[in-house]
């Protein structure tokens, strides 16, 4: 017990930076739906930022993992091999990023979006921070650092919000001469109306930027160190789960990046493919929820399964942890998607057309999540390949889904893909976890609980209640409903957990 609360409350520390961190693309979406009304506008940032969780991959090449593989079975080379980690990163992400700063003018002609040469050098910086700070978070979170780590994401995500609400808000109203016209001329000399949304981008960029200072101290003792033996060991070791976390991220994000380009013109009466771009890309952050509880988990599970690699009960442990991991993302799946009529209201009505894709999106994070949670079968036993297989697997049914769903379906066919990718990987991770690596995972409940999730968002989907006065109180009910029979049937695990808790 002692073990699982310990993850749990990790994961709850760590969920505070990650919620928030979250919550910060959510509650940003009001803002910016309002301000850019035309879908269109946003366009460029939905894939742009794409981009971003791409090349950042690449950039840090996996090596966060291997820090954490080899920095918690050696401790007393935990400084050398943080010094060749860090090194390795600063160096890719200098290459690259000058080399993305010298290619800038034929990078947005291919892309499509002329004069926005500005939006793809800030994104190149951006990589480049998020690439180098990688290292030093991940260096907190194996020295158990969780509060350090917290601190730093919060006061970021501080900034953030606030460069939105100034560039966006203030800075503009005050252009336009809405109020405090005194101010106009120093105004004019920060803020040009032709950059637009790519405020949202520098807001980003100049908030991130601030991590040097906010972790300087994690930077302590660093010294540029590349020996070549040492170097092949840390990257024959990260170079699978870079490779695993890039068809990963192929898989997420190729909705993205594929439906302006395979959608056909006039699919949506009104609206162009970027209009659609938009549209889904904003949507898309509404199931921001379930990202929530898979990253939080991430964040604390990871240095922790490594900590209890050589426990015999580390097997159980996965199983018990697993079971309320789905519990917990069942609760949000079920939570958003009965309750979109209020929660659409977080974007602007040209938004809106895009709200059904939410409960599927929620559903394959879900599957997403859980995938993670089992994989770490391939992690305990240096298997990575087997990480690599699962989701070259499921990028490779992404792609296909994308080029033969969007052309019939509209973005409805990117949330159809990625969710029938997400089941893959999920089932081909357990299959293999069973042969190679056996957890006693409790499938029956996991199933069951799924499809009576699955049955009660189909029926209040099928049956909408157009009256919001009505329709709030009545989901709600129903969504305690469900949690109250889950928590009922899992009395007896509870039961342990609340005396403990009560004493």
């Amino acid at each position: 017990m002692s073990t699982f609360k310990k993850l749990a409350g990790d994961t709850a520390l760590y969920g505070i930076s990650t919620i928030l961190g979250r919550m910060l693309n959510f509650v940003l979406v009001p803002l910016q739906t309002y301000v850019f009304t035309q879908p269109s506008e946003l366009a460029s940032n939905v894939e742009l930022y794409s981009w971003v969780a791409i090349l950042l991959a690449l950039y840090t090449l996996g090596l966060e993992t291997a820090f954490f593989r080899f920095a918690a079975r050696q401790p007393e080379k935990r400084k050398k091999v943080f010094n060749e980690t860090l090194s390795i990163v600063i160096t890719i992400s200098v290459f690259f990023t000058a080399l993305i700063i010298v290619l800038t003018p034929q990078l947005v002609v291919w892309m499509n979006y002329p004069g926005q040469e500005k939006f793809v050098i800030w994104v190149a910086l951006l990589v480049a921070i998020d690439a180098i700070m990688a290292i030093p978070f991940a260096r907190l979170r194996v020295e158990n650092k969780a509060r350090r780590f917290v601190q730093a994401k919060v006061i970021n995500i501080v900034l953030v919000v606030g460069l939105n609400l100034f560039f966006l808000i203030f800075c503009r109203d005050i252009y336009y001469g809405k109020y405090l016209t005194a101010l106009k001329p120093v105004i004019d000399l920060i803020y040009y109306p032709s950059i637009g949304p790519g405020y949202i981008i520098l807001a980003n960029l100049l908030g991130n930027a601030t991590y040097f200072v906010l972790l300087r101290d994690g930077f302590q003792g660093f010294r540029f160190q590349l020996n070549p033996p040492d170097v092949r060991v840390l990257l024959a070791y990260a170079f699978p789960i870079m490779l695993t976390s890039l068809a990963g991220l192929v898989n997420s994000m190729t909705d993205r990046l594929f439906l302006q380009y395979w959608l056909p013109e006039g699919f949506y009466a009104g609206l162009t493919s970027k209009d659609a771009l938009g549209i889904y890309g904003n949507c898309l952050k509404l199931s921001v929820f379930m990202a929530l509880a898979i990253q939080s988990f991430k964040f604390a599970a990871d240095p922790f399964f490594f900590s209890q690699a050589e426990d015999k009960n580390a097997p159980d442990l996965l199983a018990r942890v697993t079971k309320w991991f789905l519990i917990v993302c069942l609760f949000i799946w079920v939570g958003v998607s009965i309750n979109l009529d209020i929660i659409g209201l977080l974007v602007s009505k040209r938004y809106r057309s895009g709200l059904d894709v939410v409960p599927l999106l929620l559903l394959a994070n879900l599957f997403l999540g859980v995938y993670y949670n089992i994989a770490f079968w391939f992690k305990l036993s240096d298997k990575t390949s087997f990480g690599t297989l699962i989701t070259v697997v499921g990028a490779v049914v992404t792609v296909v889904g994308n080029i033969v769903l969007i052309p019939i379906l509209g973005y409805m066919g990117c949330a159809v893909a990625f969710l029938v990718s997400s089941f893959v990987m999920m089932a081909m991770c357990y299959v293999l976890g069973e042969k190679y690596y056996p957890v006693p995972y409790d499938l029956k409940s996991a199933v069951g609980y799924v499809m009576v999730a699955g049955l009660l968002i189909y029926a209040t989907l099928r049956f909408p209640i157009p009256n919001l006065w009505l329709s709030v109180p009545v989901h709600l009910i129903l969504f305690g409903l469900f949690a109250a029979v889950v928590l009922f049937v899992e009395r007896d695990t509870l039961r342990p957990m609340l005396a403990r808790f009560r004493r």
